[in-house]
């Protein structure tokens, strides 16, 4: 029965619930999908897909990543930039030459935060 939510990297079979957990469980998948796919649909509106992900190739017809992916790691790239700004910033000051595309991806980041 959850053969599609085992190879999505969810394996419910493995989790034992029944009745009312596994509804909330499967009810709780299905927010988390939607609201990944609405935040990599925002980002991609944006114009922000450039900084989660590789644009699409030339020679490609489908997008590499669609907008589930999108909205993933639209988060976990927020994420890491939190972490890691104080690295950057120290980073720049040694190359001040290089400010004006850490403030895009300081404005990206706050436009990505938005779209969630």
């Amino acid at each position: 029965m959850f053969k599609d939510c085992k190879t999505g990297g969810y394996n419910l079979e493995s989790t034992y619930a029944t009745g009312q957990r596994l509804i909330a469980l499967i009810l709780l998948i299905a927010i988390a999908y939607t609201i990944a796919v609405l935040a990599g649909r925002n980002s991609r509106k944006m114009g922000l897909q450039q900084y989660v992900g590789r644009l699409q190739e030339l020679k490609r017809y489908a997008r590499r990543h669609s907008a589930f992916w999108v909205g993933l790691y639209g988060c976990l790239w927020v994420g890491a930039m939190e972490f890691w700004s104080d690295l950057a910033i120290a980073l720049v000051r040694l190359k001040p030459g290089k400010l004006p595309y850490f403030q895009r991806g300081l404005r990206a980041m706050t436009l990505i935060q938005s779209a969630l």
